[in-house]
């Protein structure tokens, strides 16, 4: 098979990497927009069941993700200067960049070409192939507009920007901030011996009462500083790996396809769809989606009985997790309704985000509901039947809570 994959992330180096294994005679070809050794972003948050598969898959880059990966233990709430701990919970991260080197590496070993610097802005650019993997992200160029694949995109209200910091946080750790002009918060974790991811999350309302609407990056990114003074315990918060201060504050999207192949293209990772980064598993999901559709070519005796495989196996795959990244999503885009809460309290509903019954409660009874679910089978079959309903209507958001920030 002739196959070419556009954008050289998680998805598309795997995939070519995985066919490699398969057949050293597949002819398969990954462009990359940008220079080598240059991506946005810091660490990337790997878990167990991921790193089993890459194991299955292959033990050569997989043994060098394993050496490289940093393992955070537990999670922190921090909530008024009192932290909760939840020790159940434990992970793995990774530089993403790193990542990125050794899967190229990897591909490069086994045959594949990878082409740098090489953008692709149509189909039409691409040579002849048998096959297209389009992973060139939410805002894929491959992925046209017509309506072919149902593409279906929503916008979170929350801003939210991708810092770097100098401090190594060992626990994932969430720092919540009532700065007096709103609540802001901050999703961190370390991913090697010197420096944590530091995701800060804020209401939009929040934002323009802190001015960041009209602040330089510079700006933004001393406030920032002054504002989780304590948690950052007199490290830095950094812009851009490598110095720099190009810094951007985003809102969350959100997107579905309908079908992810027409033809001898098909979609993968965030080109056919990206969950909410507050359940961390953007990086997970696109080499999921890399493993199986390698295996379904593999297994299937025509590229259309293989995509169409693939593409109803990752689909339902899916099922579950958007349902609980819409839910937690909800949760932080409603924080206002749990900020009266003891911390305690806070905390229990912040680790049962994912609870398909707390948008429509108040949060008082639905604490209470939580510590009786617990001992309660009756109550976790309710959930369970909310969830569900939950699933089925895809993308629609629980009814609207008041946030002042």
């Amino acid at each position: 098979m002739r196959a070419v994959c556009v954008g050289g992330g998680p998805a598309g180096l795997y995939f070519a990497l995985a066919m490699k294994l398969q057949d050293p005679a597949h002819d398969i070809t990954v462009f990359e927009r940008n220079a080598a050794g240059s991506t946005y972003g810091w660490g990337v948050v790997l878990w167990r069941d991921l790193l089993q598969k890459l194991h299955q898959t292959d033990p050569t880059s997989a043994r060098q993700i394993d050496q490289a990966a940093f393992h955070w233990v537990s999670q922190v709430v921090d909530v008024h200067g009192k932290q909760v701990i939840d020790t159940s919970s434990t992970g793995y991260s990774i530089n993403r960049q790193l990542l990125l080197n050794i899967l190229t590496s990897r591909a490069q070993e086994l045959g594949v070409r990878v082409e740098f610097n090489h953008e692709v802005m149509t189909r039409e650019q691409l040579p002849d192939a048998d096959l297209i993997v389009a992973c060139d992200g939410v805002s894929s160029r491959i992925r046209p507009d017509g309506g072919t694949f149902g593409t279906g995109v929503s916008v979170g209200s929350n801003k939210y920007i991708w810092l770097g910091t100098d401090k190594v946080f060992k626990a994932f750790t969430f720092p919540f901030i009532d700065t007096g002009s709103g609540w802001i918060w901050a999703h961190a974790y370390g991913f090697d011996a010197g420096t944590s991811t530091f995701v800060v999350e804020c209401s939009s309302r929040t934002w323009e009462r802190l001015g960041f609407d009209s602040m330089s990056p510079e700006e933004s990114l001393a406030l920032l500083t002054r504002i989780f003074e304590r948690s950052l315990d007199g490290h830095q918060l950094l812009g851009q790996p490598g110095g720099g201060a190009d810094i951007h504050w985003l809102n969350f999207r959100t997107l579905t396809n309908q079908r992810w192949h027409d033809g001898v293209v098909v979609l993968a990772g965030d080109a056919a769809h990206t969950t909410h980064f507050t359940i961390g598993s953007g990086t997970k999901l696109a080499i999921e989606d890399a493993i199986a559709l390698a295996r379904n070519l593999q297994q299937h005796s025509t590229t259309e009985q293989a995509l169409a495989s693939y593409e109803k196996e990752r689909q339902a795959a899916l099922i579950p997790l958007q349902s609980e990244a819409h839910l937690s999503a909800r949760w932080f885009e409603s924080l206002a309704r749990y900020r009266r809460l003891k911390p305690d309290q806070f905390s229990a509903l912040f680790y049962a985000r994912r609870f398909p019954l707390l948008p429509y409660l108040p949060p008082r009874l639905s604490y209470g509901l939580l510590k009786a679910s617990e001992h309660t089978s009756v109550l976790r079959g309710v959930s369970n039947v909310v969830a569900a309903k939950t699933r089925t209507i895809h993308g629609r958001r629980a009814p609207a809570q008041p946030d002042d920030g």
